[in-house]
C-alpha cells in the first residue's frame, strides 16, 4: 500500500510541475514545433558563418562565407 501512495504522490508531483511551467507557454504544433528547429539551426549556422568571418583571412573563403551569410539571412527573412 505505500508503494501506491508513494507512486501517486510521484505523479501528482510531475503534474504539479508540469503545470507550474506550462501557463506562461503557449503549446507549439508538429508543423510551429519543425519549422521553430529549422530557424533555430539557421540561427546557429548564421552565427558559426560569423565567427569564421571575423577569422578569415583568405579572400575568397571571405567570398564564399558572405555568400553563406546572405543566403542564411535570405531562409531567415522567409521565418518573418
Amino acid at each position: 500500500m505505500a508503494r501506491g501512495w508513494e507512486s501517486k504522490s510521484v505523479e501528482e508531483q510531475q503534474s504539479q510541475a508540469a503545470e507550474a511551467r506550462g501557463p506562461g507557454k503557449v503549446r507549439l504544433t508538429a508543423a510551429e514545433q519543425v519549422r521553430q528547429r529549422e530557424k533555430d539551426s539557421l540561427l546557429l549556422s548564421r552565427k558559426q558563418v560569423v565567427q569564421q568571418m571575423e577569422k578569415a583571412q583568405n579572400a575568397s573563403h571571405r567570398r564564399m562565407l558572405e555568400q553563406a551569410l546572405a543566403d542564411l539571412d535570405a531562409r531567415l527573412a522567409g521565418f518573418s
